[in-house]
């Protein structure tokens, strides 16, 4: 597999700047929340059939990675 950085663009002309899989308008965000709501990666491809498992797994990779990344304050 690519690593995710290969596959996960951001371009300030494409969807706001937004991250996407390969600049086709569809957004890790997108795809994570299709996940969430429960579709199977099959399906999103079924309605998504420029997306790939690989496409995918890269969406799940880059939000891993970002995690690794978000600082929280702690409020008291």
């Amino acid at each position: 597999m690519k690593p995710y950085q290969e596959i996960i663009s951001i371009n300030p002309n494409v969807r706001s700047g937004k991250p996407c899989v390969r600049n086709l308008r569809i957004t890790v965000a997108d795809v994570l929340g299709y996940l969430a709501a429960g579709m199977t990666r099959q399906e999103i491809i079924v309605d998504f059939p420029k997306l790939t498992d690989e496409d995918i797994t890269a969406c799940l990779a880059y939000a891993a990675d970002s995690e690794k990344h978000v600082k929280f304050a702690v409020v008291d």
